[in-house]
């Protein structure tokens, strides 16, 4: 069986890959950019920087840097209304996964108008909209090479999964420098968010040989930095093989799917504003205990990969070093449980069925290797407490 892979037609690696915005964006003949970003990225002087590369080039630009983390339908807005009086040819998007999440939603209603409501999955949209190029500055989400975006719908609490060619950056420039800036609390949530999706790909029922070999090279170069980088953000070294692992995963993911850490994952965003990677940490261990005996083969390879075991441990070495590994993972990059980041037990445990439908009806749950039912996703939250 073949497998469609999409991806962005120009991605550019390595220090100082961002500055060739201003090249790129001439070379393709675009003139009037809209750069989608927040404030943060603003006051670190990024947005500069950018422009005096654009300006090298005689192109200016016009900035919307009202994103938010976890972006929602009402914090898009804005960005909408700007591209629809400004005569935008491109959205520029810096920042983290929230900006390019945010920007995608922004170039797809921007040209087409309606509601998110109306992209959501499953609705598959590979219609263009405006040409994206994608600069990310953590090494996490890996959004500057996905097709996918996750948007809120703050009425509802919903986090509607949307996705489609229409979604992917036309361009993506990974420039690990700019990752050397990012918190120590932000590193950790998006390195372990990058080794999730290397490994959902990886064990996903949608999986091909294509995004196994991604998957794996991720994983390769995650699991020897995510802890360098947590404790030194000024390891170039490390930094960059996170920025590059990251990509890989989203190339991945992207391909694949991912699974059911996902699934469970949004809602508990939704509901308790958790940041993503940050509730994928939370849930990595147990659902991995709970899909091992469905894929244990898969699970041993991810554990060889990251590099707690080796071609000479057996299939179940393997796999009980890498529970050991997540668990220690979870300890070392201070992952709290639902109550230790401020969650109210007896609201989560009444909000369970609710969360478990909302992961089952985003479809992700469906490429896990075992494929639950609500009673299992509710026994699996359950654990978290």
């Amino acid at each position: 069986m073949s497998a469609k892979i999409i991806l962005p037609r120009i991605l550019q690696i390595g220090a100082g890959a961002s500055k060739e915005v201003g090249v790129i964006l001439k070379s393709m003949g675009l003139r009037r950019p809209l750069i989608v970003t927040d404030k943060i990225m603003v006051q670190l002087g990024y947005i500069e920087s950018i422009m005096e590369c654009m300006s090298d080039a005689e192109i200016s630009a016009d900035v919307f840097d009202d994103t938010v983390p976890e972006p929602t339908v009402s914090s898009i807005q804005a960005g909408v209304d700007q591209v629809h009086d400004g005569h935008y040819d491109c959205i520029i998007a810096l920042g983290g996964g929230s900006p390019i999440d945010s920007a995608k939603a922004i170039a797809i209603l921007g040209k087409y108008g309606g509601e998110m409501r109306d992209y959501k999955f499953p609705r598959i949209v590979d219609e263009p909209g405006l040409p994206i190029i994608a600069i990310p500055t953590t090494a996490g989400t890996g959004s500057e090479v996905t097709k996918v975006t996750v948007i809120t719908d703050e009425t509802t609490d919903e986090k509607m999964m949307c996705l489609g060619a229409g979604f992917m950056p036309t361009v993506a420039l990974v420039d690990y420098e700019l990752s050397l800036s990012v918190p120590a609390r932000t590193t950790a949530d998006t390195g372990i968010d990058a080794m999730t999706h290397a490994i959902e790909a990886y064990v996903s029922k949608k999986a091909s040989l294509y995004t196994d070999t991604q998957a794996i090279a991720a994983l390769k170069l995650l699991g020897p930095n995510l802890r360098r980088a947590f404790h030194d953000g000024s390891d170039q070294q490390a930094r960059e093989q996170m920025m590059l692992g990251a990509t890989l995963a989203g190339a991945a993911f992207s391909n694949a799917s991912v699974a059911l850490v996902h699934g469970m994952s949004r809602p508990i965003g939704a509901s308790y504003h958790v940041p993503h990677g940050l509730s994928n940490a939370m849930l990595l261990p147990a659902v991995t205990e709970y899909s091992i005996p469905a894929a244990a083969d898969r699970y041993a390879d991810c554990a060889r990969a990251i590099g707690v075991a080796d071609e000479n441990d057996t299939t179940e070495t393997a796999n009980r070093k890498l529970m050991d590994e997540l668990h220690a993972l979870n300890k070392e990059l201070q992952v709290p449980s639902p109550e230790a980041f401020g969650i109210d037990r007896e609201h989560f445990l009444g909000n369970l069925s609710a969360m478990a439908n909302q992961a089952l009806a985003s479809g992700s749950p469906g490429n896990n290797p075992r494929i639950p039912d609500a009673k299992d996703i509710i026994e699996l939250y359950k654990k978290l407490l």
